[in-house]
């Protein structure tokens, strides 16, 4: 299985990136790669779609906590979304999905919603 990352830029919203495939050590390299150019573009809130991706292991998890980190150090937050399967289950059993959890309703994702 192959991986991709895309961005979808729309006005008025956090910059997208939706990842397809599958994400571990061979992959993470790219997902970093498009944050960090997301960081330098001057985007500070940054949500990653993960409706198509299909695996996570470690690295994938650790690329997450990196990129929330880059972005809350320039005063932003890195969101997840679109999270189903293993991959939320990954997510569910590491914390992250309560953590880095996107809520649409929410009028802003750097606030936890209420449970």
């Amino acid at each position: 299985m192959t991986f991709a990352v895309t961005h979808g830029q729309r006005e008025g919203v956090p910059a997208c990136l939706r990842l397809e495939g599958e994400l571990d050590l061979g992959t993470a390299p790219e997902l970093n790669a498009a944050i960090d150019r997301l960081a330098a573009e001057g985007h500070r809130e940054i949500l990653l779609d993960l409706t198509e991706l299909t695996f996570c292991d470690s690295t994938g998890i650790a690329a997450f906590v990196r990129g929330d980190n880059l972005a809350a150090a320039a005063g932003g937050w890195l969101r997840i979304t679109g999270a189903t399967g293993r991959v939320a289950r990954v997510l569910q059993v590491t914390g992250l999905a309560e953590v880095l959890s996107h809520e649409a309703q929410v009028a802003d994702p750097a606030t936890p919603a209420a449970s």
